[in-house]
Formats: C-alpha cells, sequence, structure tokens
C-alpha cells in the first residue's frame, strides 16, 4: 500500500475497532465502489478504494472529540459547524494524515469534502462523494440504482451529485436541521451547469 505508512491489513483492523460494525461495512462498500468507479473514469483505482476505505474513519468519533481536533488542529469554516454530521468529513481527512501517513493531496482532498462537498470538485472527489451514497452494503438500493442510472448518461458524474445534492437538501429540512449555504451554492452551481448543457 504506497499511499500509507501501514498495511491494508492494519488499516483494516484500525478500522474494526474504531467503527461501529454497519459503519466498517460501509467503509468496505464504499471502498470498494469507489475502485469501480475510478476504473470506469480511468481514474487510479488502487488510490480511490484507499480513499473510500479511510473516507470515514472519525465517523464514530463523539462529537466532543471530533469538535476538540477541530479547534485544535483544523481551519473549518463557520458554516461547516453548524450540523454535527459534517465533522467528521475533515477529521477523518486529519487522521488519515497524522495516524495513517498519507501524503496524498488528492486522497485527503477527497476525504475531506467526501459529505459537504465544494464547487468545482476534481472527478477523483465526486467519485469518492458518490461511491459514500451509493455502495451496496448499507445503502438502499432503489436510491443507488437511480444514481447509476444518471452516471450511464452524458455528464453523468454531474447530473448524479446534483441528484445527491437534491435528495440531501430535502432530508436536511425534513428533519429539521441546519443546511450549510455551501450545500444551497453547490445544487445552485450543478443546476446552472445542468441547464447549460441543456441548452
Amino acid at each position: 500500500m504506497v499511499y500509507t505508512k501501514i498495511s491494508e491489513k492494519e488499516l483494516l483492523e484500525w478500522l474494526k475497532e474504531n467503527l461501529s460494525e454497519e459503519r466498517y461495512l460501509h467503509s468496505l462498500g464504499t471502498a470498494e465502489c469507489a475502485k469501480e468507479l475510478a476504473e470506469k473514469y480511468k481514474l487510479d483505482a488502487e488510490k480511490a478504494y484507499i480513499a473510500g476505505l479511510m473516507h470515514d474513519c472519525a465517523k464514530c468519533f463523539s462529537k466532543e472529540k471530533l469538535k476538540e481536533i477541530i479547534d485544535k488542529n483544523l481551519s473549518v469554516e463557520a458554516c461547516e459547524m453548524l450540523n454535527y454530521k459534517t465533522f467528521h468529513a475533515p477529521v477523518s481527512a486529519y487522521v488519515a494524515e497524522k495516524d495513517f501517513g498519507v501524503k496524498d493531496e488528492e486522497i485527503l482532498s477527497a476525504i475531506r469534502w467526501h459529505t459537504l462537498g465544494k464547487i468545482d470538485m476534481t472527478d477523483f472527489e465526486k467519485i469518492i462523494f458518490l461511491a459514500d451514497k451509493i455502495e451496496p452494503n448499507t445503502r438502499d438500493k432503489k436510491y443507488s440504482d437511480e444514481i447509476k442510472a444518471l452516471l450511464k448518461e452524458k455528464n453523468g458524474l454531474n447530473l448524479a451529485l446534483l441528484r445527491c445534492y437534491q435528495e440531501t437538501i430535502k432530508s436536511l429540512a425534513k428533519r429539521e436541521l441546519k443546511i450549510c449555504m455551501v450545500t444551497i451554492d453547490i445544487y445552485n452551481h450543478l443546476l446552472d451547469m445542468k441547464n447549460v448543457s441543456d441548452i
């Protein structure tokens, strides 16, 4: 495993010890799905697999621990702190770098932005974002199949992302959770791109 200072076996053992069983299965599924998407889009499949394994490595840390790591070590926008469900993404990137020795900026950035996303994500960042949403082990099959169908269309990555953001905004609103303005900005950006391509 050229992207980390530890072996894949050691990484899997760490994940098994530090994640719930469901989150561990989710991470395995995300890694496999990311690898498949990387192959589809002619990206580095091994790198995608590693990013998929690590993307949620801090997910099961307590809210207090996540906030402490962010406050002491990371620069995070205020809007990212509106909803504790997004705390794990920057912390997971931090753990990947500090504990697992990841130096590859593409992996770290994909982990960092796999939950909230950002405008103009790279294709690599997009496939990690999407793999997290559609992996087969814990995600809803009907929703996953819908996203996979969009991926087959022209400009499929952006269409799939747009659908994910539609669902995220709807879900947050339904649960009366605060929505980061970045999420709205990304949705609007993707919608603009779709409308331009439809002309």
